[in-house]
């Protein structure tokens, strides 16, 4: 689920520039914004800037273009503002969540977009520092937060959050099939004691589960991390927001990105781009008037897959899928 892997240079920590990270699917991402990117004067909006990967890569392949770069995460954007330090005035950094970035664009006086970029899901960063709590492999608090000035922790979703409330979530965000099961035995542990952190939510998970569930899908808690993480960030509440604003930002020609990791962004993600890929127009009609002509056209065929070159590189990149739009009309009221 995450969006960059890492390998340690030099046998020393991960952090601080120690570390180099590879976006997903990084050059089919630059080759599918190239076209729009390449005159003089674009502005490209990359949405989830995470540690920095992919806007790095933008701004050194296409030397004339301004970026505009979002996250939700404060220490994402320290760090990546490091990284991208030798670009200058060229890059502009916001601590926004990219559902905002209609008012983000209003602050900077920016019109329209040439390119925009999302890479979904849990940065590399945020799952490698153990005390964020993304991760069920390693125990840590149950945060869960990218935003961790604000909000609810996980833990508070687990320890008040009504039984029938956290089975609509695991089911809805989780898809996971033994929800009931799983909620029955949260309810019973924390009134016991509250949850704080992850180790004793996987074990409770494990415990749970009938043994015909756990040998399939990889760790058994994943589901129930993944759901949590997004109830805690109303993810995918922010992406039904954000994609149809990234469209609406991008100039005539313009062109949008979009890496997913699981089938409930990626669902989300192909509507809107189906949507603004198809005409309006009532049936029947001889000729369609401009108002009700597609506003996009697909640049994928369905959701492109990563290589297996690149996921035996990469392994976090085994859940990737990207889409890819360009903006062929103007919105006509």
């Amino acid at each position: 689920m995450g969006r960059e892997a890492h390998s340690n240079v030099g046998g020393g920590g991960r952090r601080e520039g120690q570390s180099r990270h590879v976006p997903v699917m990084l050059q089919r991402c630059l080759d599918l914004l190239a076209p729009a990117l390449e005159g003089p004067d674009a502005v490209v909006v990359d949405c989830t800037l995470g540690l920095g990967g992919h806007s790095e890569a933008l701004l050194e392949r296409f030397p004339g273009v301004r970026l505009v770069a979002l996250d939700r995460d404060k220490e994402a954007l320290r760090l990546s503002g490091d990284r991208l330090a030798p670009h200058g005035e060229r890059a502009t950094l916001v601590h926004a969540v990219y559902d905002e970035l209609p008012e983000v664009l209003h602050k900077l006086g920016i019109a329209r977009v040439q390119g925009v970029l999302f890479d979904l899901g849990v940065s590399s960063m945020q799952l490698d520092e153990a005390d964020r709590g993304f991760a069920y492999a390693q125990d840590a608090p149950l945060d869960m937060r990218m935003d961790q000035t604000s909000g609810v922790s996980a833990a508070e979703v687990l320890n008040t959050y009504p039984p029938g409330e956290l089975v609509r979530i695991l089911r809805a965000y989780g898809e996971e099939k033994q929800a009931k099961r799983i909620v029955s035995a949260i309810v019973r542990e924390r009134e016991k004691e509250p949850f704080s952190t992850s180790a004793r939510l996987v074990e409770l998970i494990r415990d749970a589960l009938p043994q015909a569930a756990k040998r399939t899908g990889g760790n058994p808690a994943k589901r129930t991390f993944q759901a949590l993480r997004i109830e805690v960030n109303g993810e995918l509440a922010v992406l039904e927001r954000a994609i149809p604003a990234a469209v609406k930002a991008l100039d005539v020609g313009g062109r949008i990105a979009v890496l997913s990791y699981h089938s409930l962004e990626d669902r989300l993600v192909k509507q809107v781009f189906a949507a603004g890929a198809a005409t309006t127009a009532p049936p029947g009609l001889p000729v369609v008037p401009e108002r009700y002509q597609p506003r996009l056209k697909l640049l994928t065929r369905g959701a492109e897959l990563p290589t297996e070159e690149e996921i035996a590189e990469n392994r976090r990149a085994a859940p990737a899928r990207l889409r890819g739009a360009q903006r062929i009309r103007e919105d006509i009221e």
